[in-house]
């Protein structure tokens, strides 16, 4: 694996690391393989994207010389498939694992109201 594509993955694991900081050691172990998963999963579809970007989702092929090339799917293109539906299963765990923000209230405010009367 290439030196640049091992240090984006250790990039990616770390910022989604730092989402789950607050979690207890426990949750943390828990979603440790997630995380690595996720990062892995993430830096290979970018590079599939720009495979497919430059090379397209299809391509001319034959079996033999004696017959018509046609058209069909290129491998990399079923794998990107693939492999971003599970990247999606993925994080779709992982966001469970999220802090949630505390629903407020309809009577209270997050400042915006007071910020823009303050201007006029």
């Amino acid at each position: 694996m290439a030196q640049t594509k091992i240090l984006r993955i250790k990039k990616e694991q770390k910022r989604l690391s730092k989402i789950f900081v607050s979690r207890s050691e426990k949750e943390r172990e828990a979603i440790e393989a997630l995380i690595k998963r996720a990062a892995y999963m993430r830096v290979t579809l970018e590079d599939m994207e720009a495979d497919l970007d430059e090379n397209g989702f299809v391509e001319m092929f034959t079996q033999s010389d004696k017959l018509e090339p046609y058209e069909r799917e290129r491998p990399v293109a079923r794998l990107y498939n693939t492999m971003n539906k599970n990247f999606q299963g993925i994080m779709k765990q992982l966001t469970e694992f999220v802090e949630k923000e505390p629903v407020r209230d309809a009577g209270e405010t997050d400042g915006f109201d007071e910020f823009v009367n303050s201007r006029e």
